[in-house]
């Protein structure tokens, strides 16, 4: 017995050395930055990241790195996959299970078996805002403990899930950091004033682009996300939150999108409380939900809120944190305990090491429930994939505000009808859902014959990169007594992702939401309305029956290429103004010196057959270019920004690029130096511009914005500090415009026409012409129908109805008849999608307009044409200025 004792003493004795050899394999972070992740003062970049992951990689046999794309800026963008050493040697499987289950094409009796043989996987994320910089810290602390730690939570963690760590800006990364780490002197440091947008083109609006999926990164994201893994649970790290709050995070405040399968919200409910609840444990105050915070799950769009879409657990925490210590204000009303905040924070100086061990517990949190709940999440997703798949094979009525207040108008009909009943008939609700025109479709077909079919495609290739199945037809066929042309595409609903597939054919039914009844209207998180087929203008037709035909089905994930068809032999070749890609096709050739003609009728391009050229776009072969058609040229562009970087203007400087159009980014200095008509042609001016006009007074931006530019701020970016003045700024583009140039404005920089004395007036006023309250009035990010004035060079392309995005935008009342309305609203009765209170006063309000300034012009559009780079519908209104 001596020596059994012994040998197992020495035994346990190695085993022990074993794991803490391996613990002192791997480096920490201090021994690779030289600095604790979270000491005050200290942050990491990219480049000292990008080698710690690699070395995890090369110490630890639980750690893989993985490359998953470039960035918008070359950088390489990664993934860890982390998890125990066994599981990792048998990856490949592991990821089969988890993408089987959640699209659900197998048995009930093969997703029980694969739930108990597969394991959870959790995609945590963080840096996608990267002046948000607890998020990117918190990962590589993640990455360390998962890496090197031996306790047994730790380990029972990694044995029963598979863990993807996800790097969400390597750009912005080390921007941010870079430029917080340039002054010496720590205390001076700040992640203020960083000269240009932390995403090359969208800054914080990266995390609006996940349905459009225009940014390489978010791309990349989508990819592991919603072909290749498809994970159970995804966590993404933000900040900040509330005044008087730690950290706000799930569950979320109401409405829900009313596409989602009840499941995922107990689901997030459910993680929501184990989060909560291990802050408690750990005597972690200040965890804030519901109605203790903005953030909803209403909005499809955000990295988190798309994948609600595909049946995902979703989860967003906004924490407090910075790495120069600040103090959490006193705000008594969260002093207060309640179902929104369970464990009050008290006023602290807080630092960086505290925001980065509540987000360790947090990510714990959730691991720990993913690991001890394997099998039930992963269950779960195969649940919800499995009842979208049944709901898209049969007759499905889904129960939204408006079909509920269809349900009410019975009940009170029903009610008059027979007044001495106190209730009406138990079967009423049943008798109108069994109306079939109310169902859910079962299909939709886009035809290959209409007329901007390239945009109908980016519109499917949105899809197929969030992992739509879509079909191809390789036939003429006939559909419900309609015939559609070979090449035609389908996309059915009965996938697991069918609440993305409705999300984006589909109008948003947004409730009419309200501080207090007849109180103020409460702001959606973001967006209320976004139909996707509708802001690209794609025309589809709805199917509430299945329908069969010569369907191929497309691969999973990979995008549609239209191919490049010869041209008739002909001297020229006519392009449709209504393809947008025809614009680029004709920069294209414009950069390169070659002719291009225009009709003056109805703004067709006319260009040379040059060897029998190959195009991707319908064309039409002509042998003369008739008498209306004008030779173009390629205007000088100007695209305003401003230091710090202005989302609207870098969403238009994406288009540009991909448009081929060659555009000068200017700075308020630049423009105020006057002369422009030597420089440029044409003027964008996006959204945020131009000074606003109280009381018919100039109204600046902010205190001191055009005082000199900080010291510490270096060149180039010195140069560009500043703003566009009434004083200054206002009559050099006056004259810009007297000397014959055109000025475009959009959105909210409308005021343009106001400093210049037009003959408008706002049309959202009351009779007293004070501005409607929003208690009257108020239309949040919105799809709307409008109408165009067509034959207009403004306008070529377009037909006389159009979806516009609109979100409280400027409306007008035009008293000038030399004023030329472009685009209003001819109806009370515009919602297309998503919310709109007080829609009456949008009768008859213009939306854009035209006016002649000397010899040159003022367009202006009240509304965002060119929104997020996802608006498709409407680029042709800017697009016909560039010429």
């Amino acid at each position: 017995m001596k020596h059994l004792k012994a040998s197992l003493w020495l035994l346990l004795l190695l085993v022990g050395m074993s794991v803490q050899s391996r613990a002192q394999q791997i480096s920490s972070p201090k021994t690779h930055f030289g600095f604790e992740i979270g000491d005050d003062y200290q942050l990491a970049n990219f480049e000292q990241t990008e080698k710690y992951f690699k070395k995890l990689s090369e110490q630890s046999d639980r750690v893989i790195y993985q490359p998953i794309g470039k960035t918008e800026e070359g950088r390489e963008q990664c993934m860890l996959i982390i998890s125990s050493p066994e599981n990792l040697k048998d990856l490949e499987k592991y990821k089969q299970i988890s993408s089987q289950l959640a699209r659900a094409e197998i048995t009930e009796q093969e997703a029980r078996n694969l739930s108990k043989e597969g394991k959870s996987v959790v995609w945590i994320d963080g840096g996608l805002h990267s002046t948000e910089v607890v998020g990117m810290h918190q990962l590589i602390q993640t990455a360390y403990l998962l890496a090197s730690a031996t306790d047994a939570e730790t380990e029972h963690i990694l044995q029963n899930s598979i863990i993807l760590l996800v790097h969400a800006n390597p750009d912005g990364q080390d921007l941010v950091s870079n430029w917080y780490m340039r002054e010496k002197e720590a205390t001076k440091r700040s992640t203020s004033l960083v000269p240009v947008l932390y995403q090359k083109y969208a800054g914080h609006d990266n995390n609006r682009d996940f349905f459009m999926l225009n940014l390489k990164e978010s791309q990349n994201m989508a990819r592991q996300l919603f072909v290749e893994w498809v994970p159970q649970i995804m966590y993404n790290h933000h900040q900040t939150a509330p005044a008087g709050a730690v950290v706000a995070g799930a569950p979320y405040r109401d409405p829900f999108n009313y596409v989602f399968d009840p499941l995922l919200m107990s689901g997030i409910d459910a993680l929501g409380a184990a989060m909560s609840s291990r802050l408690n444990a750990e005597n972690k105050p200040g965890y804030t939900a519901k109605g203790g915070s903005v953030f909803s799950t209403w909005y499809n769009g955000g990295l988190r809120t798309t994948t609600y879409f595909h049946n995902m657990i979703g989860l967003l925490t906004e924490i407090i944190g910075n790495p120069t210590p600040y103090d959490i204000p006193l705000v008594p009303s969260r002093l207060i305990p309640s179902s929104n905040t369970q464990n009050p924070v008290l006023p602290q100086r807080w630092h960086f090491r505290q925001s980065i061990d509540y987000s360790i517990s947090l990510n714990y949190a959730v691991l720990g429930y993913a690991a001890r709940y394997r099998d039930e999440v992963l269950y779960n997703i195969y649940r919800m994939g499995r009842n979208s798949i049944e709901k898209g094979n049969k007759d499905t009525w889904s129960l939204s505000p408006s079909k509920v207040a269809i349900v009410e108008q019975a009940v009170q009909n029903a009610r008059k009808a027979n007044p001495n009943e106190r209730f009406p008939d138990a079967n009423l609700v049943n008798k109108l859902y069994e109306d079939k025109a109310l169902r859910d479709p079962r299909a939709y077909v886009i035809p290959a014959n209409q007329a901007d079919f390239n945009t109908a495609v980016k519109f499917l290739n949105a899809l197929i990169g969030n992992g739509i199945e879509v079909m191809k037809a390789t036939a003429d066929f006939t559909a419900a007594g309609k015939s559609y042309p070979e090449g035609s595409y389908i996309v059915k609903t009965n996938q697991a992702f069918r609440p993305h597939i409705l999300d984006m054919f589909e109008p948003q039914d947004h409730p009419d939401d309200f501080e207090y009844p007849g109180g103020p209207p409460i702001p959606p998180y973001d967006a209320a309305g976004w139909t996707l087929a509708y802001i690209m203008n794609v025309k589809f037709d709805r199917f509430l029956d299945d329908i069969s035909g010569p369907f191929q089905k497309l691969p999973i994930g990979e995008q549609i290429i239209l191919e490049k068809n010869a041209s008739a032999k002909s001297k020229f070749l006519s392009l449709p103004a209504a393809n947008n890609d025809s614009y680029q096709i004709v920069n294209s050739l414009l950069n390169n010196k070659q002719k291009v003609w225009r009709d003056q009728d109805n703004g067709n391009f006319y260009i040379a057959n040059t060897n029998n050229l190959s195009l991707n776009i319908p064309s039409t072969a002509v042998n003369a270019i008739p008498k209306s058609a004008k030779a173009l040229k390629a205007l000088r562009i100007a695209l305003w920004d401003s230091y710090g970087g202005s989302m609207p203007s870098g969403w238009i400087r994406f288009l540009m690029e991909q448009f081929d159009y060659n555009a000068t980014v200017v700075f308020p200095p630049d423009i105020d130096k006057g002369n422009l008509n030597d420089k440029f042609d044409v003027i964008i001016l996006p959204g945020g511009s131009i000074p606003r006009l109280q009381s018919g007074a100039g109204l600046g931006y902010g205190p001191n914005f055009n005082n000199a530019a900080p010291e510490n701020i270096p060149s180039p970016y010195r140069e560009r500090w500043g703003r566009l003045t009434a004083e200054k700024s206002i009559p050099v583009l006056r004259d810009f415009m007297e000397k014959g140039g055109t000025i475009v404005s959009i959105g909210n920089s409308f005021d343009i026409a106001k400093h210049f004395n037009l003959g408008i007036t706002d049309a959202l006023v009351d009779a007293d012409n004070k501005p409607l309250r929003r208690e009257d009035f108020y239309t949040p990010g919105s799809v709307l129908q409008a109408k165009v004035a067509t034959n207009l060079p403004d306008t070529w392309g377009y037909d006389e109805d159009i979806d516009v995005y609109y979100s409280n935008s400027a409306l007008f009342k035009i008293n000038d008849q030399q004023i030329k309305p472009l685009i209003w609203f001819d109806s009370d009765q515009v919602l297309k999608s998503g919310w709109s209170w007080g829609e009456k006063y949008l009768k008859d309000a213009v939306l854009a307009f035209d006016a002649k300034i000397g010899k040159g012009k003022l367009v202006c559009f009240g509304n965002d044409i060119t929104f997020r780079a996802q608006t498709h519908g409407t680029f042709k209104f800017l697009f016909n200025q560039l010429y």
